[in-house]
């Protein structure tokens, strides 16, 4: 998947693009199904909310679980930032956030690289991350908010949030973010399962909590240079990862291909043809 002119020219602009129903129904659920199954381990890659209980994020479950290795090793989500960075990439962090019904947290203003950047050591912002749903994202179960043209900004001044929910952030005060969005205001993509968005890593953004009756399950792949790898190990290697091997994608097809096998990762893989 290559990224038309426009396209480039858009997310220059804004920095995100949005790809509505860019996989099938049929592709989401070889994903959706393993959700359920991935929330119900005790495992230190599981971030739950305060609750103890609701699960929050699972991060690198690309590591363990054959369909979400799959999916990073998807070309509709590697290639294009590729094409955009010029060179290959490798997976930085890989998370399933699982706003659930009822009691998804909010996830406060913030800039991914910021928390690249302060925490990882990674040199520039040549890293962003690639989403996908997995359900129906609403007005109503968190939808993920963006301030179109932020990442122009740079990096800008965070704080390290460590109260307000399970998990650590570095976010943005109050008088920033009423600043940023007076210039570029806010967005909240909506769309069915299988819409994907490319987003800057300095892109500013958060979402609400989910008070609806509806789950809202996103995968987030965070893409980074192979040449602006981090510099530091300060997190652990499951939220931070620390193996900069090139993805090598599999086919166009291969979340609904039986013979096709993600794991293990990574591996050197001989890239197949769509």
């Amino acid at each position: 998947m290559q990224l038309t002119p426009a396209q480039l020219e858009q997310f220059e602009r804004d920095g995100y693009l949005f790809f509505p129903s860019l996989f099938s129904a049929a592709e989401m659920k070889v994903l959706l199904d393993e959700v359920p199954r991935i929330y119900a381990e005790h495992r230190p890659e599981i971030v739950r909310e305060k609750d103890g209980v609701t699960p929050r994020t699972s991060f690198a479950a690309h590591t363990y679980n054959d369909a979400f290795a799959r999916l990073g090793r998807h070309p509709r989500m590697i290639e294009p930032v590729e094409q955009y960075f010029g060179e290959p990439v490798y997976m930085h962090q890989f998370k399933i956030n699982g706003k659930q019904a009822f009691d998804g947290d909010v996830w406060q203003w913030h800039q991914d690289f910021g928390t690249w950047h302060r925490d990882d050591g990674m040199p520039q912002p040549r890293a962003m991350n690639v989403a996908i749903f997995l359900d129906e994202v609403n007005e109503f179960n968190g939808p993920l908010y963006f301030i179109p043209g932020s990442h122009k900004e740079g990096v800008v001044a965070a704080g390290h949030d460590l109260t307000t929910t399970s998990y650590p952030l570095w976010t943005l005060d109050n008088d920033k973010v009423s600043e940023l969005v007076a210039k570029g205001g806010i967005v909240a993509p909506k769309g069915p399962p299988g819409s994907m968005m490319i987003f800057h890593g300095c892109l500013v953004h958060g979402s609400p909590s989910n008070m609806s009756p509806w789950d809202r399950v996103i995968v987030y792949l965070s893409l980074c240079a192979v040449s602006n790898h981090i510099t530091q190990f300060n997190r652990p290697d499951h939220i931070a990862h620390r193996d900069f091997t090139p993805i090598q994608c599999l086919g166009d097809d291969c979340l609904t291909r039986d013979d096709v096998r993600g794991l293990p990762w990574p591996t050197a893989l001989t890239r197949q043809a769509a």
